[in-house]
């Protein structure tokens, strides 16, 4: 069996009884115009009105925005043209991102939409939060205060597999990303390397409980298609997020009959864009079928910046004792941080990339100098499979 990645300019070659061989839906392709499905979802979204139904033109707006998104530029653009048509002024327009964000997206707006605000949501700064109500369990919720002061919300996400909330989507950017810093740190004890499905994720039930809390939010949901493209563009009301869940699995999750020693992993998607939290979401996508102790090989053109918690891996010879430190530290990436350490547990880690040799071994992994070199894994391996864009796919083993 031969398998071309183009990408990398090398075509693998395997023993046909060697390659463990995956099942998956048709993959949908990637919208061939991308601001002109948003304009359409937005004015046929599933079940609901369209949405210049709900904006009067002196309304203040509030637009939250996912940094992760594909091509987060174009889309921020396309709301903002559908909202200012309505007659809303550009400076009644805020578009809010969770701490950290960098909101590289603000150089994509034109002058036209220059008067628009912006804002990078602050957890520590009590002034800028606004009491909610309680949930259930009791928890007091706190908010960004820009956004419950709003006429009108509207969250723009990109719909994922998540280790702390199973899957995450436009409705999972309020809380608790939006609020107060002891939720953000109450979050981190619901990481999970474990394989998200339909159950209840305690976080995820909670971040939805917040979304009814604050009335209904207008949700616009893009799930990932091939490199830096979008497949999918659904937009709607809380009650209809399963919808997207359901379009996400049926492009990116892939089933395998039984565990490979090695697996051959990509990470998809723009190279710039690729930072060490895609890297990480490749290899532990690999991690999950493999065998224990087995090979996961990364292969992606990133030269990612480190943040925190990849300096204290890199700091400790022992994983262990870099994730203890990470939980105690709270680094900005130490979510990208645990997920890469929960797949060097799992497996031998191989990682192509444009890092230095010596930063990607102080990371737990073996560094490779071209693609070409994992040709020898495979043929050192008594069984293998591939999974091309890891960094999107939900690899799982069939019932």
């Amino acid at each position: 069996m031969q398998v071309p990645l183009t990408e990398f300019g090398v075509t693998f070659a395997a023993d046909d009884q060697a390659v463990v061989a995956s099942r998956r839906e048709p993959a949908a392709p990637n919208l061939p115009d991308m601001v002109r499905a948003l304009r359409e979802a937005l004015e046929s979204p599933l079940h609901f009105p369209p949405l210049r139904r709900a904006i009067l033109p002196d309304d203040q707006i509030a637009i939250v925005v996912d940094d992760r998104l594909p091509q987060a530029g174009a889309l921020v653009v396309a709301i903002l043209n559908y909202v200012t048509d309505i007659g809303v002024a550009p400076d009644a327009i805020t578009l809010i991102s969770a701490h950290g964000s960098a909101q590289a997206w603000v150089d994509d707006l034109p002058d036209s939409l220059q008067d628009v605000r912006t804002e990078i949501h602050d957890p520590t700064d009590r002034k800028r939060l606004a009491y909610v109500a309680s949930t259930r369990k009791g928890r007091r919720i706190y908010l960004n205060r820009t956004l419950m002061d709003a006429g009108q919300t509207i969250f723009l996400g990109g719909c994922r597999y998540d280790p702390l909330l199973g899957h995450a989507d436009a409705a999972s950017l309020l809380f608790p990303n939006l609020g107060e810093a002891d939720a953000l740190k109450d979050a981190d004890r619901h990481f999970s390397a474990e394989t998200p499905c339909d159950g209840p994720w305690p976080l995820r039930q909670e971040a939805d409980e917040v979304a009814w809390l604050i009335g209904v939010p207008f949700l616009v949901h893009a799930i990932d298609g091939a490199g830096n493209g979008v497949a999918h563009v659904i937009a709607g009301t809380l009650d209809k997020t399963a919808e997207c869940r359901k379009l996400l699995d049926a492009r990116w999750r892939i089933v395998f009959p039984r565990l490979a020693h090695t697996a051959i992993v990509t990470v998809g998607g723009d190279p710039v864009r690729q930072d060490f939290e895609e890297l990480a979401r490749a290899a532990l996508c690999g991690s999950r079928v493999v065998e224990p102790g087995g090979r996961v090989v990364v292969l992606s053109r990133a030269n990612p910046t480190l943040g925190d918690g990849a300096m204290l891996m890199r700091e400790t010879e022992n994983p262990a004792v870099a994730e203890r430190r990470i939980q105690e530290r709270r680094p900005a990436d130490r979510i990208a941080a645990r997920m890469w350490l929960e797949a060097a547990r799992r497996a031998n880690l191989y990682l192509l990339s444009e890092l230095p040799e010596e930063t990607a071994e102080e990371m737990f992994a073996t560094p490779l100098q071209k693609a070409g070199q994992a040709q020898r894994l495979i043929d050192a391996a008594s069984s293998c499979l591939w999974i091309e864009e890891a960094n999107k796919s939900l690899a799982v083993l069939s019932d």
